[in-house]
């Protein structure tokens, strides 16, 4: 991936040598539904849709008292077989010129296979001799804000307009790139990315608002992993968890199509069509200490000899029905939610 090899040349210019090692692995489509166990428990239907990959036990509530991921999950769609964590994001739909709306399918990420969903990256600290902290159980986090209409204060969570082959040469989100949607055609797709703090208070699994427990660095400017100094609210270190999205637009790439001013026609499942509204939730469920001995070991890719393997064709084969009976795939007069 283009962006590593410009986050190792950052890196190197700072002391930190040649090497990144990153766990960067696919987890293929669980499902598509209305429901967020995080932000609105119990609640179906949740205000707005999300897609959601991982362990197979996710479900409207997932309290942290009683919901153990590993033990109640019975597959995941990840690579990584002791994964059953569950990561989730919006849902991007186009809306066409008539004012009907149809969702954006998504495709896998340049070198891995998978079913469409999520290629999830944990990276360790570009310093080889610190060591960040694995989750414990019951640990969750929420980065982005689904209300947001305007731009907002959360690191790293963009878009980026994709060429046709390979990637710019740019950093994830360092310009072009934007937290509002591309404006034009982008012939490779739209890719967003989230990506979550780095800091943790060393206590709290949760917080009310899954936030204030972890923090970005402070003065963080490179962003690369686990890296800069956390503050001393929060000062255990952790992975730097990140999401990378990539959005088949390329279908809907007709000027017959799109609005008659050239206004760009992509719109978030939270209703927002500008793009400040895209999030990411995380809640942790890596099996045993499996995840502590990958960053251990300095894992890289979707290959570490820490950790348990599976087919493409398992984790794809991992999925589950939707609880909100609405329809997701065709085209439809309102995006399902937005009359809530």
């Amino acid at each position: 991936m283009q962006w590593k090899v410009l986050a190792l040349a950052l890196l190197a210019q700072r002391g930190f040598g040649q090497t990144l090692e990153m766990m960067r692995f696919g987890c293929s489509q669980l499902v598509v539904d209305r429901i967020d166990p995080l932000v609105n428990p119990g609640l179906i239907p949740s205000p707005h849709l999300h897609q959601i990959v991982g362990g197979n036990s996710f479900n409207a509530s997932m309290y942290p008292e009683d919901h153990d991921l590993p033990f109640l999950s019975t597959c995941t769609s990840c690579t990584f077989s002791e994964d059953f964590s569950n990561y989730w994001t919006a849902v991007l739909y186009f809306r066409a010129r008539n004012g009907t709306y149809r969702r954006v399918p998504q495709f896998e990420s340049e070198g891995l296979v998978a079913n469409a969903g999520i290629t999830v990256y944990y990276i360790p600290s570009p310093d080889r001799n610190t060591k960040v902290t694995a989750f414990k159980p019951g640990f969750r986090m929420l980065v982005g804000d689904a209300a947001l209409r305007s731009p907002g204060t959360a690191k790293k969570v963009c878009h980026r307009c994709m060429p046709k082959t390979g990637d710019n040469s740019n950093l994830n989100c360092a310009a072009p790139d934007g937290q509002t949607l591309p404006t034009g055609f982008c012939e490779g797709g739209i890719r967003s990315v989230v990506t979550f703090p780095t800091c943790w208070d060393g206590v709290n699994t949760d917080s009310v608002d899954h936030q204030s427990h972890v923090a970005y660095p402070t003065a963080d400017t490179v962003g690369v992993g686990a890296s800069g100094t956390c503050p001393a609210s929060h000062p255990v270190k952790i992975p730097q968890v990140m999401l990378e999205i990539m959005w088949d637009t390329r279908i809907f790439n007709d000027p017959e199509l799109w609005p008659e001013d050239g206004s760009q026609p992509f719109v978030w499942s939270t209703g927002d069509d500008h793009g400040y509204s895209q999030h990411g939730d995380y809640v942790f469920g890596w099996e045993g200490d499996s995840l502590q001995r990958a960053m251990d070991a300095r894992c890289n890719g979707d290959v570490c000899d820490v950790l348990k393997v599976q087919s493409t064709d398992d984790a794809i084969k991992c999925t589950k029905s939707k609880v909100v009976q609405e329809d997701y795939d065709g085209w439809v007069t309102e995006i399902p939610g937005m009359a809530m």
